[in-house]
């Protein structure tokens, strides 16, 4: 019989994956959950939670298990992970990713940076750190980013087998997909083997945060202000798109730009910065700067139009939005 390795009151051991649309997540729970009930034996449920249905949007997958003489009757979404599964690590720019962890939870990050880099940028106090490089494994492998992260994840869930998963990737592909087998599995084989851990003390006399519900309204009857006055009205100048980008980006080198506007009539989200200039015969003319990257979400339809490879598709790295961001002359947000 399968031990799980800790549960809450209710006798749930609980998993929250943190992703965003396209990178597999909502899949990804539920081979969890699979594998835990037909592969050992387990009592559980998975299920997600997501607004716009589209690529890029913020999602969530929940996973329950427990032992089968327990009955699932709680669908809520898991507010108190034992494991969370962080897909994308600039989530946590908008999304507080480690809510309700636990002093001793499980905390998996997509990303290059070390757990103790990443400690401080997710303000744990407490806790595991598991980082895997998902998206770099993913590229090599010319598969997906969740294969990846499933096989870290098992890892990080030891009375899981990754022989069953093994099996359920074969049944899945090898009938429609049968050249997808080999790349999918060793994807899953270096996530399981290259992720990397390092646990956090709680320091002496701290204590983890108070579990805040999220979805709990700020403003109510008592607290909302005269007449139903909007004092914050949602505006695209504040809002950040890079969380959408999925490890790709596009690249801008100037001397090979010939300023024809091909990557700014394809741009769905206006990324391209342009000042108007002279030319060499002194007439008006509009120049390309650069890109406003807080804009993009790295859907690469820019690098595909440009016909002087002005353009091209690089793996983002740590900074370089930040370092290379030309911001429009309207983003009030910088001035």
């Amino acid at each position: 019989m399968v031990t799980l390795p800790k549960t809450n009151e209710l006798g749930f051991f609980e998993i929250r994956l943190e992703s965003i649309g396209g990178l597999g997540a909502n899949l990804a729970g539920k081979m969890l959950a699979e594998a835990g009930v037909e592969g050992v034996g387990l009592n559980g449920v998975s299920f997600s939670s997501y607004g716009s249905e589209k690529k890029g949007s913020a999602v969530k997958a929940h996973i329950r298990f427990c032992d089968i003489a327990t009955n699932i009757r709680d669908t809520s979404p898991v507010e108190r992970p034992h494991v969370v599964g962080i897909f994308h690590e600039a989530l946590s720019k908008t999304v507080n990713v480690i809510s309700g962890i636990y002093e001793d939870s499980l905390v998996l990050v997509n990303s290059t940076k070390s757990p103790e880099e990443l400690k401080q940028k997710l303000n744990m106090k407490a806790g595991t750190i598991a980082v895997i490089d998902a998206i770099g494994i993913a590229l090599e492998e010319k598969n997906r980013v969740n294969m990846a992260m499933l096989g870290a994840l098992f890892r990080l869930c030891p009375f899981l087998n990754p022989d069953t998963m093994k099996n359920v990737i074969r049944k899945s592909l090898e009938k429609k997909y049968p050249l997808a087998v080999q790349p999918a599995l060793n994807t899953f084989e270096r996530g399981y083997n290259e992720v990397i851990f390092q646990s956090f003390e709680l320091p002496a006399g701290d204590q983890m945060p108070s579990f805040i519900r999220m979805d709990t309204p700020v403003l109510g009857f008592a607290t909302q202000p005269m007449g139903g006055t909007i004092t914050n009205p949602g505006n695209s100048i504040l809002k950040d798109l890079s969380i959408s980008r999925a490890g790709m980006m596009p690249h801008f080198e100037e001397d090979k730009c010939i300023h024809c506007a091909a990557c700014d009539t394809v741009c769905p989200d206006f990324c391209f910065v342009w000042d108007e200039q002279a030319d060499k015969k002194g007439r008006p003319q509009m120049f390309l700067q650069g890109i406003d990257y807080q804009y993009c979400k790295g859907c690469l339809k820019c690098v595909q139009a440009c016909p002087t490879e002005a353009l091209s598709s690089e793996r983002e790295a740590d900074g370089y939005a930040e370092a290379h961001r030309v911001p429009h002359r309207f983003d009030l947000s910088v001035q």
